[in-house]
């Protein structure tokens, strides 16, 4: 009878450990699995994140080469303006050196000449102005500009003259006066040849103050009121442009 107890006692026994090793391994085997879902939670999330950003910033570059390509369009345009401008500065330069090489003869005793209704020639202080523009002294050459306006209100270039002081403006970068003063040429010198290429420089002008609907209303005008000049067919490039 002992003998059997002990055998009872020690069958109960065995199943004891064995039911804890069994609960014990149940249990390490439900945390590890929750370990593993926790991690799982954690990388989906970091992940879900990561992809966020990404897509931030993703939506950030696409807009900064979209600002990107604005400015290298206004740039180009810009750029064209200037090879136009040097090319019509060549042609200038070109016929101001013909006219400073032809000879002066000297004619003695000889009646005082009419004064012709329009001036044959620069005059020799716009020149001057002209000669410091095309040397970029920009700002003695709105200096000289100005003088000659003020000597030579009436003369044939005195238009001409205030659209220079435009373009010394513009290239310096003060678009402020660049726009006074382009405004000025259209409605001073409303039939003046520069007329037109001053009303497209202040649509320019107005298109780097970000003032785009007034850029527009400018090329439409150009458009309207001078439609056979070259001016208007920039106007038509940045009008389709927009």
């Amino acid at each position: 009878m002992q003998s059997g107890s002990q055998l009872v006692l020690y069958m109960i026994l065995l199943f004891s450990l064995y039911g804890c090793a069994a609960n014990d391994l149940v249990v390490k085997r439900q945390t590890e699995s929750e370990a593993k879902i926790e991690f799982l939670i954690q990388s989906s999330k970091i992940t879900e994140q990561r992809h966020n950003e990404l897509t931030v910033l993703q939506q950030v570059q696409g807009e900064r080469i979209q600002a990107l390509s604005g400015e290298i369009k206004l740039l180009k345009d810009e750029n064209s303006d200037l090879r136009a401008t040097r090319d019509e500065l060549k042609v200038r330069v070109a016929g101001l050196s013909q006219y400073q090489q032809t000879p002066k003869v000297e004619i003695v005793n000889q009646p005082s000449p009419v004064k012709p209704a329009r001036e044959s020639g620069p005059p020799a202080e716009y020149l001057k102005a002209f000669g410091l523009y095309s040397a970029n002294n920009f700002t003695a050459a709105i200096e000289s500009f100005e003088a000659f306006i003020k000597n030579s209100p009436q003369s044939d270039y005195a238009a001409n003259a205030l659209y220079w002081i435009g373009e010394c403006y513009y290239t310096l970068s003060d678009l402020f006066k660049a726009k006074e003063t382009f405004t000025k040429v259209a409605e001073i010198y409303p039939k003046s040849t520069k007329a037109p290429d001053s009303l497209l420089k202040l649509g320019f002008t107005l298109s780097a103050l970000k003032e785009k609907d007034k850029a527009t209303v400018i090329f439409e005008r150009i458009i309207t009121s001078y439609p056979s000049s070259a001016a208007a067919i920039k106007a038509r490039e940045r009008l389709s442009a927009h």
